[in-house]
């Protein structure tokens, strides 16, 4: 997904490591910047969806014939809001003046994920309760920490060094990969650096930043008996800054070299702004996110948010009633169990309601008696 970007050697605080993300070549035809409004209340159409987000950002583009500055240092006049009136909503991602368009970072994935499969059981199998049926997963819920409650990371982020052709970071908490974040162009990025503060992370990722205030250390990979001139130091710097590259490629596998079911938000001239949901494979680290693709396919923006193991178990058990037309007989013979083995992971993830009383409490006695 990121294989025009170039890894510079991390940089670590406390639990946090933060790996740079450097680009050769920058486009002049898309700029990534901050909105000006304070936050936003958020209604989903023909859903009890209601939030209030503290920052939303701004994408915009053009046809190429012209460099664009950097969002909000044009000498035109756009539309500013103080506080949010009670009662107006927007939308996740919505089309203002121009070639504009402002989205809300994370909450766009989020949303994908809380709407994968969010119509409920699409063929009336016996054993589905009739809220099941009627309602859907309505409501879907998931709990989320902000970037400034973790432990350290505003501390990181300000004696974190920014690179020249910078454009996006990897933040590893206890090198175990939080969030990946690119944006168009290097200043872009650092007008966005500190807005990493209003992103929201995983339960998992702050057990981790308490759990592990620092990261293990990385070891100079030369004896000091070796280095015997400048020349040999020189060597041994290039050294370990490829094997830092090469670690912090390594632990970020799950987002660059993972396929993704992505989906299509907004088509911004020749760009193309997408949420897409990991392979959901519990055996796997997963995220989700957003991301700009570009015509030649490069990923210009993106944003990601690794979802806990419990996170994608509950999603992944989605999937596969989905996948299997919502038979639970199906799903048992492929995984080969039982029908009521099946019935019964369903309730322990908290997906119970699904069935009929009397279902479960039969799957209930199976297990006993044969246990």
């Amino acid at each position: 997904m990121l294989n025009d970007l170039t890894l510079a050697p991390s940089q670590a605080c406390g639990a946090f490591r933060l790996v740079p993300l450097l680009r050769e070549k920058n486009r002049t035809d898309l700029r990534l910047g901050l909105s000006k409004e304070s936050g936003f209340a958020v209604l989903e159409p023909k859903a009890v969806y209601t939030s209030y987000i503290p920052h939303a950002l701004v994408v915009e583009w053009n046809d190429g014939s012209a460099p664009l500055a950097a969002v909000g240092t044009q000498l035109k006049k756009h539309r500013h809001s103080s506080a949010v009136p009670p009662g107006v909503f927007h939308r996740m991602a919505k089309r203002q003046d121009g070639r504009r368009l402002r989205f809300l970072p994370l909450h766009l994935a989020m949303d994908g994920l809380l709407a994968l499969h969010f119509g409920g059981p699409t063929v009336q199998w016996g054993y589905f309760s009739r809220q099941a049926m009627s309602k859907g997963f309505s409501p879907r819920v998931e709990s989320s920490v902000a970037g400034w409650a973790l432990e350290g990371f505003a501390d990181a982020l300000r004696v974190f060094e920014i690179h020249e052709g910078q454009v996006g970071v990897l933040v590893f908490v206890a090198d175990s990969l939080a969030t990946a974040f690119v944006a168009p162009h290097p200043d872009d990025y650092r007008a966005l650096h500190d807005a990493l503060l209003q992103d929201f992370f995983g339960e998992l990722i702050w057990q981790y930043a308490v759990l592990y205030p620092e990261s293990p250390p990385c070891e100079f990979p030369t004896p000091a008996e070796g280095v015997n001139s400048l020349a040999d130091l020189r060597v041994a710097v290039e050294v370990m800054r490829s094997d830092w590259a090469s670690f912090g490629r390594m632990a970020a596998v799950g987002v660059m070299d993972v396929p993704v079911t992505a989906e299509k938000v907004y088509d911004a001239g020749p760009f193309r702004l997408e949420r897409f949901i990991g392979s959901l494979d519990p055996a796997d680290e997963n995220h989700i996110g957003e991301r700009i693709v570009a015509p030649d396919g490069s990923v210009q923006y993106l944003k990601t948010y690794r979802l806990s193991a419990n996170q994608t178990r509950r999603a992944y058990m989605l999937k596969q009633l989905a996948d299997h037309d919502w038979n639970v007989e199906s799903i048992a013979k492929k995984h080969r169990l039982t029908a009521n083995d099946v019935l019964l992971q369903y309730e322990h993830a908290g997906y119970g309601w699904l069935f009929h009383q009397h279902v479960l409490d039969a799957a209930r006695a199976y297990a006993r008696k044969y246990s």
